[in-house]
């Protein structure tokens, strides 16, 4: 059904020509080409210097950005075009009077120039603007790049976040005429954070010049040279970060709304799982064969270019919960780097799945422990959701699957009996809501025991969202072990489907801290809710 959006947000928000006079006049308006360079990569602006980058005053190459806020501060994220050290002053004002500085990292060709901050000792639930600047190794100081973030409530406050995930897939790049409006799109909804869901690049998804759309219709691309080819080396995986951030919808959005970052698939290879070989599977382009390789690479350039802390995760990886004051707990789940074979998606006795062990029993016991109110489980891929994985299909046996889900609607199979499991031993965990992307289109699935093959649950809800800027593709169909059924879809009919032509995605998430319901918003490109359900706590 439809239904109108939350109430107008009146907190403090850096101006939309604020952030692009601190940052874009300093950095980001820089060409193409000069931008997708990697940082230890000779520029246009003269050689090297002795440590591999451009010398000159330092700077900022692609904006601002933040991550996993808490109580007392966030993650400051900025990249230098050469050695530099990272300077970030926070504020309660936008005219930073009476600035804290606080003197981070040096930024070198180790990290592709890229580094963060994490900006500690803040007031709870605070409006906090901070200003990056960086200071060269002769002294010389970059112009500055600002952004915005709210700390952590300690006490009830109204939540607002966005979800989704699929950034320039399928060869559908940055639109030269519009840019990814849908980032401020959602910039201009004031969120308090994004849940990023994956599929951050597509590191297998070169960008052509122009593609052909299905309505006969020709898609002009932003081109770079990161973009020509399929990710198979280190600067590879960073150049496809940085053709995203030359998006200034993409930029501005970075600077003004905190993430929580997932990956997926693509930022390595579609559907790739630890161990794979891609040998004989007629991957276009490839000369690098083993996924592990490649992932290698991949998670390195993902670490480096997203506001995140690998080393404040649970296994000093991805998997993390973010608490968001007394009504919100985040479960930020990896569901690749302890993933089992595609083609074991029919094993009858498979408690590791998709999860690994470790991970399955640390979202279980997280779950039960939970005071807040709502529990949001951030899971990359979808759980009833069929996700076939043609290209590892083994030779006269049942179809390989990439996602949880395989078809057979009886008792759980393969990666099914982690997430039984999951669903059984919190059953009397209330509030529980799921959130993903992946499939390229947007849904509301609900799940009920007496329709489902395994009974042992309690009802719950996903929400799928996406893509941002990818190919859009038809819906698929559900498996019905844990009774999923689908309430609302916004899809094409057609494979494959522009950016141009609609059916781009995000989700809004709205908690009331008064009756603490929870409002979920299924939204269109330019942030008209296309579908809308209130649920309220148990």
């Amino acid at each position: 059904m439809l239904a109108s959006m939350a109430p107008a947000d009146h907190r403090p928000m850096i101006p939309r020509r604020t952030v692009l006079r601190a940052s874009l006049a300093s950095a980001l308006l820089v060409p193409a080409a000069a931008a997708l360079q990697a940082c230890g990569t000779p520029g246009n602006g003269g050689p090297p210097t002795s440590t591999g980058l451009v010398a000159n005053r330092p700077r900022l190459t692609h904006g601002v950005a933040s991550g996993d806020p808490r109580t007392d501060g966030a993650l400051v994220w900025a990249r230098s075009d050469s050695p530099a050290r990272m300077i970030v002053e926070t504020s309660a004002t936008e005219s930073f009077s009476n600035p804290v500085r606080i003197n981070g990292p040096q930024l070198t060709p180790a990290s592709d120039g890229t580094g963060q901050v994490r900006v500690t000792g803040l007031e709870p639930g605070q409006t906090v603007h901070y200003r990056v600047t960086l200071e060269g190794e002769d002294g010389a100081t970059s112009e500055p790049a600002v952004g915005v973030f709210n700390s952590v409530p300690a006490q009830p406050k109204d939540i607002k976040f966005v979800w989704s995930g699929d950034v320039v897939g399928q060869g559908w790049g940055i639109n030269r005429q519009d840019g990814m409006a849908i980032f401020g799109a959602m910039a201009d909804r004031r969120p308090d954070f994004f849940v990023h869901s994956g599929d951050a690049i597509y590191a297998d998804g070169p960008v052509p010049e122009t593609q052909r759309q299905n309505d006969g219709g020709m898609y002009a691309n932003v081109t770079a040279p990161a973009k020509d080819h399929v990710a198979q080396t280190l600067d590879d995986f960073r150049g496809n970060y940085a053709y995203n951030l030359t998006d200034e919808h993409y930029r501005r959005f970075n600077a003004t709304v905190p993430q929580l970052i997932q990956w997926d698939d693509h930022e390595v290879v579609n559907n790739w799982f630890p161990g794979e070989s891609l040998a004989g599977q007629n991957r276009k382009g490839y000369t690098e064969t083993g996924a592990d390789k490649l992932a290698g690479y991949a998670y390195q350039a993902w670490r480096e270019w997203q506001p995140i802390e690998p080393s404040e995760a649970v296994d000093g990886r991805l998997h993390r919960k973010i608490a968001y004051g007394p009504l919100l707990d985040v479960f930020v789940l990896d569901m690749r780097s302890y993933k089992n074979p595609n083609p074991q998606a029919w094993s009858q006795s498979d408690d590791a799945g998709v999860l690994g062990r470790e991970q399955t029993q640390w979202l279980i016991d997280g779950l039960k422990n939970s005071t807040a109110v709502w529990k949001v489980v951030a899971n990359d891929l979808p759980i009833s959701i069929v996700v076939p994985d043609a290209a590892t299909d083994p030779v006269g046996g049942p179809k390989s699957m990439e996602a949880v889900a395989q078809g057979e609607n009886g008792r759980p199979l393969g990666r099914e009996i982690a997430f039984s499991r999951i669903f059984s031993e919190a059953k009397e965990v209330r509030n529980i809501v799921y959130l993903t992307a992946d499939v390229h289109y947007t849904a509301a699935i609900s799940y009920h025991p007496e329709q489902a093959g395994f009974t042992d649950f309690t009802p719950f809800w996903e929400f799928v969202s996406g893509p941002l800027n990818a190919g859009a593709f038809p819906q698929s169909p559900l498996d019905g072990t844990f009774g999923a059924r689908y309430e609302f879809v916004h899809a094409p009919e057609d494979k494959d489907t522009s950016p141009a032509q609609g059916f781009q995605h995000f989700g809004e998430v709205t908690i009331d801290s008064d009756s603490q319901a929870m409002t979920v918003n299924l939204c269109d490109a330019s942030g008209k809710s296309l579908y809308s359900k209130e649920l309220s706590p148990v």
